[in-house]
Parts: C-alpha cells; structure tokens; sequence
C-alpha cells in the first residue's frame, strides 16, 4: 500500500474567472468549477466550454489545477447529452470531475479517461464505502461533512491509497452532507440539482402538532428563531490536525461569494498551510463576510452548529481590485465607494502584513481629480507608496459586532 499524504493541496471555489484568478492569485493549488450543465451551483457564473477550456490552459500554466463539477443527482434524462458534455470537459483536458450519483460515476469511468472525485453529497461516512469508490476507480473522495477527526483517521490508515478531501470553511448546509429537499418542497428548486434557495437561512417559527403533552422550546430573541442555521464553518487553527488525520486536500465552500471573499480566505489558509501565526490569520477570516464560526463535528461532534441569527458580518468593504501599480501610483477597478483621505488596507499575495495607506490624489482615466468613488468597476488611479500586484485587493475597515469562535 501507498500513503498518498506527501504533501496537501489548498482547494478552491471558482464560480466565474475573475474568482478562478482571484484564487490562484492568493496561493490556491486547485480549483472547483461547473460548466453549464451538471453541477450544483446553477446560479454562479460558471464556464461556456470556452472559458473552461481557458481556464485549465492558464491553470496548467501555472502550475496549477481544475476540477469540473458534475455532482446533480441525476435523472434519466440528464445522460442525454452527458456523454457529449464529458467529451468536451476532457478535450478541455480537467485534471479531474466531481460526481454524486453512482449512475453518473459508472458513467464517466466507462466513457473516458477523466479521473474522478466523489463529491461530499455521496455521503461517504466510513472507510469500506471509501475504499469501495477507490478500488472502482475513484482517485479521491471528498469525506461527509459529519466525520470527526478520529474517524478521518480511521479512515485513512484503511485506504491509505486513496486521496480524502475535507471542507474546512465556509457556509454549511443543515441538510445531511448537503442532501436537503427543503428548497425543492417550498419553492419547486430543487437544491440538489443545483437550484437551491437557501430556505434554511429564512425566520421561521415551529408548532409541533400530534403530541399535546410535548412541547418543542425554541430560544427566540427579539431578530427571531434561526432553528435551521448552521454556523459557517472555520479549521484555520486545525490544519496540523486534519493533516496528520489523512486529509489531502482542504477545500473552501464559496463559489457563490464575491472575489473578495475568495481572495481573504484563500489568502488566509495558504498563509496558515505555510506555517503563519493563525491567531493573526484567524483575525483575517473576521474581515470576509460570515456567519458566527464553528468547527463543525472534527473535534466534538456535539457541538452547536445553530446560531440566532441569519445576517452575516465582516469586518473589511471590498474597495477595489488592483490592476497596477507603477512609480508609487496604482490603477485600480473600484468596487465600492471610498472617498479621498479614507485609510485602506492593503490584501497582498506578497506580503504577510496587512498594510495601510491613506487614499488621495484619486484620479479617473482622464486624469480629472476624484473626491467620491462611487461608480462600480470604474478605472481610477491613486497613490499608493507601497510596490503592489495586479489581482491585489484594496479594502477599507467597517465598523461590526464580533463573532464567536
């Protein structure tokens, strides 16, 4: 037997090209993304078989990887144009493609050369459904999301052979390993192909009927009950763990959150893969957009994953995207409103510290002197003394609660 863990690899969420740039930019390895049929996210941007096929070209470039989704619970007719599909994801020549359904891996295997993931929506709790999957031809399985790590462990030390993959942040379904028909039964959209609403983050109220003598208590504050939240999941300061459990690759949830989402937290994780202080980087993963933090069932999985309350928080406004810098001037893409004399921060794939700077002399692109940038992805130019790179982030501090940890 072979023992796959020589090393680990930072994964991804790409839901669009500038995301997929974004993440590389910040120090992703890999990447997950959908095409426009097949995957489970039907209303990111996604990938015409043209973007994909650049993608994994400048991926490659790199140094760098691409696996396509093609993880929806499949119905008859969905093979119809599978077959064609599949052809055009290995012309385009994907390291890899993520499936749930059985019918759909048999599939692939059958019809290409395509290597093939399981997705965490096939429910993979235990380590003979993990070596099932590897010795029928999957190279990796991504493990469900309820496994401790001693189970990981157990896991790992029976198919060593076998690639396993962990979420370890982001937003967590409430449903079992994100199999949910809340979605599909209120609104007709249907989450496990791709549609979903998201009807766990609604207010809601229970009433128990059948059983008088049985009441069911809800904690309520005065913003409502958030029985069916989960918080957002967070294993920054656990990375060593899951490393040392057999996890291969760390994946981050996210390929309907902004770019600057991406760019905080990948920033973040590869920092902390690479031996950074993660009570600094934890204080990074504060500033992008969550929800109160967790570390989800890998060391207690008793603990709490409901919270009160369905708003998330972030400590940083995305300001603007850098495009370049030379001679002490950036020119950037802004987007959102920063006005002349406000400090911004500076998120840097080069550098460690965050640094600051104070924004004047802003200027659009003919040179006319600007006092309020206020118009979304306009080009402007501002001083800025310290050396940047295009695909930097520029963002300004907000005023918020704090959350748990």
């Amino acid at each position: 037997m072979t023992d796959v863990l020589t090393e680990t690899e930072l994964l991804a969420p790409a839901g669009n090209t500038e995301k997929m740039l974004t993440a590389f930019h910040f120090g992703a390895d890999a990447v997950y993304l959908a095409g426009q049929s097949f995957g489970l996210r039907a209303y990111a941007g996604n990938f015409t078989d043209e973007q994909m096929a650049e993608a994994v070209r400048y991926a490659h470039s790199i140094g760098k990887k691409v696996y396509v989704t093609i993880n929806i619970f499949a119905f008859n007719s969905d093979f119809d144009g599978l077959a064609d599909y599949l052809k055009r994801v290995e012309s385009a020549g994907a390291d890899a493609v993520l499936v749930t359904d059985v019918g759909v891996f048999d599939f692939v295997r059958k019809n290409t050369s395509l290597k093939i993931h399981i997705s965490t929506q096939a429910n993979t709790t235990n380590k003979y459904a993990v070596k099932f999957w590897y010795e029928h031809g999957a190279e990796r399985v991504v493990l469900a999301r309820e496994l401790s790590l001693d189970d990981i462990a157990e896991i790992h030390s029976f198919v060593p052979e076998c690639q396993l993959e962990t979420f370890v942040h982001g937003a967590m379904c409430i449903g079992y390993s994100g199999r949910c028909l809340m979605s599909n039964y209120l609104t007709g959209r249907d989450g496990n192909r791709g549609q979903c609403v998201q009807a766990c983050r609604w207010e809601w109220e229970i009433n128990e009927i059948g059983d008088k003598n049985r009441k069911l208590r809800l904690t309520e504050d005065g913003r409502g009950t958030y029985i069916f939240n989960s918080k957002d999941l967070n294993m920054i300061k656990h990375l060593d763990e899951l490393k040392k459990a057999g996890v291969y690759s760390f994946k981050i949830e996210g390929r309907m959150k902004s770019a600057f989402y991406v760019a905080t937290v990948v920033n973040a994780y590869r920092r902390a893969l690479n031996g950074e202080n993660t009570d600094i980087l934890n204080g990074e993963l504060e500033k992008a957009s969550h929800r109160t933090y967790t570390t989800g069932f890998f060391l207690d999985e008793q603990q709490r994953q409901y919270y009160p309350f369905s708003k998330a928080v972030e400590q940083s406004k995305f300001i603007a995207k850098v495009l370049d810098w030379q001679d002490g001037v950036a020119t950037i893409e802004q987007r959102n409103k920063f006005v002349s004399g406000q400090t911004l921060e500076i998120l840097s794939s080069g550098e460690s510290q965050c640094k600051t700077f104070v924004a004047d002399d802003i200027r659009d692109a003919d040179g006319n002197p600007v006092e309020v940038a206020n118009v979304v992805q306009q080009r402007l130019t501002v001083k800025c003394p310290y050396p940047l790179t295009a695909g930097d982030i520029l963002r300004l501090p907000v005023v918020t609660g704090s959350s748990e940890n």
